[in-house]
């Protein structure tokens, strides 16, 4: 896998890779290194700013920034300045003049007015490209998407999470307003990996099934890991190298899904 694999990712004039990597759960600067050289260029330093991911994305930038993408979150709401400080501070830890896309993290509603404007005005300084925007309030997204001021949506999507089918991908514009997709939350915090919670009789799925689940959907352009360690990085390529899933593993994924779904009421609030 490489870049003649990577896609235009929709409502940008980005190439990337169909899986991205997260920085929550502490890969080394060299596993991040190592996603690049295996086809993997989309790097999200995202709610946990671990070190050891900065380094990584400020190694590759030295020999390839024009090829990789680089999104940095904010959780913040106020004062609103603060979002652009957090913002700024991010691409001075990543010795970076700019980055890819701007995540705003967490929004049911539409964002503030004044944390938009602090956005708008990072994208006319060049600080950043493209907005991009995650929330649970499903329903709000196409609403949103049809502002045209959010260029992609990171979508809660999952074999036991899949409301996205119904609340979201239908409603989305079909033209060239249409947002990017980036699923999260594709193994459903691992839960879908634990045999304990597999329906009995079924093949227990991997990582690696449950990133092909989603990239299957033909509305989904890309899914977020979040690997722990080499491992889980050479997991997520294998996914990219079996690719689609057919309609069988769909179904086995469904199944697993629909036996898993609920079973952490906490969880379920957030569906």
């Amino acid at each position: 896998m490489g870049p003649d694999d990577w896609i235009p990712l929709r409502h940008t004039d980005l190439r990337v890779s169909r899986i991205g990597l997260g920085s929550s759960f502490g890969v080394s600067p060299d596993d991040i290194e190592l996603a690049f050289d295996l086809g993997i260029n989309y790097f999200y330093w995202g709610s946990i700013r671990r070190p050891e991911f900065g380094r990584g994305i400020r190694n590759l930038a030295r020999r390839a920034r024009d090829q990789i993408a680089v999104v940095l979150q904010s959780y913040a709401r106020w004062p609103a300045p603060l979002m652009r400080q957090r913002f700024e501070s991010g691409l001075r830890r990543l010795g970076l003049d700019h980055a890819d896309i701007l995540l705003l993290g967490w929004h049911n509603r539409r964002p503030p007015q004044a944390i938009l404007d602090e956005a708008f005005a990072l994208r006319e300084r060049g600080l950043v490209r493209y907005l991009m925007m995650s929330g649970h309030n499903r329903p709000f997204f196409p609403e949103m998407a049809r502002e045209e001021i959010i260029d992609l949506f990171m979508v809660r999507y999952n074999a036991a999470h899949r409301g996205a089918e119904q609340d979201v991908f239908p409603h989305l514009p079909t033209d060239a307003r249409r947002p990017g997709i980036c699923a999260y939350t594709a193994t459903r915090w691992r839960s879908l990996l634990d045999p304990k919670r597999v329906l009995p009789g079924e093949a227990v799925p991997t990582a690696a099934d449950c990133y092909r689940f989603c990239l299957t959907h033909p509305d989904v352009d890309m899914v977020l890991c979040g690997p722990a360690n080499t491992q889980h990085v050479r997991e997520a390529c294998n996914a990219l190298e079996k690719g689609n899933m057919d309609p069988e593993e769909m179904d086995w994924m469904r199944r697993v899904g629909d036996h898993l779904y609920g079973r952490t009421p906490v969880v379920k609030l957030l569906d």
